[in-house]
């Protein structure tokens, strides 16, 4: 039969050592932390912060705004629209074209070409991120590239290799990304060489081209360059993660994509690669939970931004993993409804031996009710009994120390008699009866013993009871408790309650031994008395009481 404490006793052991396992694997997985598992676990940190970046640029957005509101010169209102067009550019591209189209209405009212051929470079790639390619394509034919200067030349490459790399992304043909990679290389022609957009262009064509040593040393020596969250590092890392999927290294590819979405996620860039590529990866990975998490952001971000060929890339992703995912839920519900139908087999089986328990436990109350009792009685007894013993240890110490200081005394007065005895012994040989008749008459002598007596007795008793004179008065009221002098043991009050203490309660015994009129004892019990903290009937039984241990 169980009892109560062994069931206890078999509880908590079970939680020990879960617990210690639990401690154990913490331990081991903490010490096996890769940088993959970092970074994901920074993603997921960033992730759930996403909503405050998007604040902090929308407050950004709005102080750009509210200076615009205020500009009345056309060329600043213009530096302010080109900034709301950097900031809209990778964040919602609808507005973005809005502000390029008023900075289009500017410089024609200024009547000034290069504002005229900036705007249009910028809305040509607005419009191919949009999808609109044949506007794109459009306007980037009718720049005439003979009137621009060399920062817009190099724009214009870089619009046209976009502009064909987007619409190759969106028809999925070969031929558009060759064409990119040859406007890529116009760009690099007319790029300074020691410029980080030709460094990072140049380790683009380096990786497209499948030369993945040379793109892996310029890509990594530009990303410890560029520092979070600096949105080049962005682009870096993403192209080190589609070098890694070439190579084939799973874990480098999620490290350096996911270093490429955290960048994005805290500039709130909505037009990124990364996050659907990741999903991609995990999906290959069969981590179906991560990769739905990481495609429905991609899906979100392409959506708000609009940009065309992310939302069909997405789209053609989106419904594979989508079912995935759920064709997995709906195995972890069935998984759940057989874990639940064991759990209420378990519950039922649990509820039989609670209730047996319980039987049991009833049966033993009663036992125990018994024993409660029995224990009760004899705490009482055993209280008793070491009251007594407690007495009679007291009053045995009491008769040791009085028995060693009586032989003490008796044999210190057997030597002072002795001494006497010889001294008047050699005054009568001596002759000397004056002197010895002087000393016989004189009361120094009895003085003299009377105050060793007084001394003696005060060692002995405060030996005894050394907290006499502090338990004393502290049965006193504060204003008249007794101050010895600095030479005192005990003065004549408290010696008479010292004799009481000691069972002498007899005020005739107390003036025979202190050499007091009865008078003078009475009149100082009476004296005493008056000052008692307490009831006066009490006081002489509390004094009996001093130095009696508390229990």
């Amino acid at each position: 039969m169980i009892t109560r404490f062994e069931f206890k006793k078999l509880v908590f052991t079970s939680l020990f050592l879960i617990a210690l396992i639990f401690q154990g694997s913490t331990a081991w997985a903490a010490n096996a932390v890769s940088p993959k598992d970092s970074v994901e676990r920074e993603l997921n940190k960033v992730l759930g912060r996403k909503i405050e970046f998007e604040k902090e640029k929308l407050m950004k957005i709005f102080d750009i705004k509210e200076r615009l509101r205020l500009m009345q010169a056309p060329t600043d209102k213009y530096q302010l629209l080109e900034k709301l067009y950097l900031e809209f550019r990778t964040y919602q591209i609808d507005s973005a074209i809005f502000y390029v189209n008023e900075n289009k209405k500017i410089a024609k009212q200024l009547n000034d070409p290069i504002l005229q051929n900036e705007v249009d470079i910028q809305l040509a790639g607005l419009y191919s991120s949009a999808g609109r390619f044949i506007e794109s394509s459009q306007i980037l034919k009718g720049i005439p590239r003979q009137s621009l200067s060399s920062e817009q030349e190099a724009d214009y490459y870089r619009a046209f290799s976009d502009f064909y790399s987007h619409y190759g992304q969106s028809t999925n043909h070969y031929q558009y990304f060759t064409q990119s990679e040859v406007y890529r290389d116009s760009l690099l022609n007319v790029l300074p060489k020691s410029s980080e957009e030709y460094r990072i262009n140049s380790a683009t064509r380096a990786l497209f081209g499948n030369n993945f040593d040379k793109a892996e040393s310029e890509l990594l020596q530009l990303l410890n360059e560029y520092k979070d969250p600096q949105p080049e590092r962005a682009v870096i890392a993403y192209l080190l993660g589609l070098l890694y999927k070439n190579k084939g290294d799973q874990d480098k590819e999620i490290y350096y994509l996911g270093l490429s979405a955290i960048t994005d996620i805290k500039n709130t860039v909505k037009d990124n690669a990364s996050l659907q590529s990741l999903a991609l990866v995990y999906f290959e990975r069969n981590e179906i939970d991560k990769a739905y998490l990481f495609i429905q952001q991609a899906m979100e971000d392409a959506l708000f931004c609009n940009v065309r060929f992310r939302t069909i890339e997405n789209s053609s992703f989106y419904p594979i993993i989508n079912s995935a995912f759920q064709e997995k839920e709906q195995a972890n519900k069935n998984q759940l409804k057989n874990f639940l139908y064991t759990i209420s087999l378990m519950s039922i089986l649990l509820l039989v031996a609670f209730i047996i328990l319980y039987m049991q436990m009833k049966r033993l109350k009663k036992t125990r009710q018994d024993l409660k009792t029995l224990n009760t009685e004899l705490q009482g007894l055993n209280g008793q009994l070491l009251k007594v013993n407690q007495d009679l240890q007291e009053s045995n110490h009491i008769k040791e120390e009085y028995m060693a200081q009586f032989f003490e005394l008796c044999s210190a007065y057997i030597d002072k008699l002795d001494n006497t005895r010889k001294g008047i012994l050699k005054k009568v040989s001596n002759n000397q009866i004056d002197d010895l008749t002087k000393e016989l008459k004189s009361q120094d002598f009895i003085k003299t013993e009377l105050d060793d007596l007084y001394h003696n007795f005060d060692v002995i008793f405060l030996n005894l009871y050394p907290t006499f004179i502090q338990e004393f008065n502290s049965l006193l009221k504060p204003e008249e408790r007794l101050t010895l002098k600095q030479d005192e043991l005990l003065n004549s009050e408290l010696r008479i309650f010292a004799l009481i203490r000691l069972g002498i309660s007899d005020s005739t015994k107390i003036a025979r031994f202190l050499r007091y009129s009865l008078r003078t004892v009475y009149n100082y019990r009476v004296k005493v008395r008056n000052k008692v903290l307490g009831t006066k009937e009490d006081f002489d039984e509390q004094i009996k009481e001093i130095g009696n241990l508390k229990y």
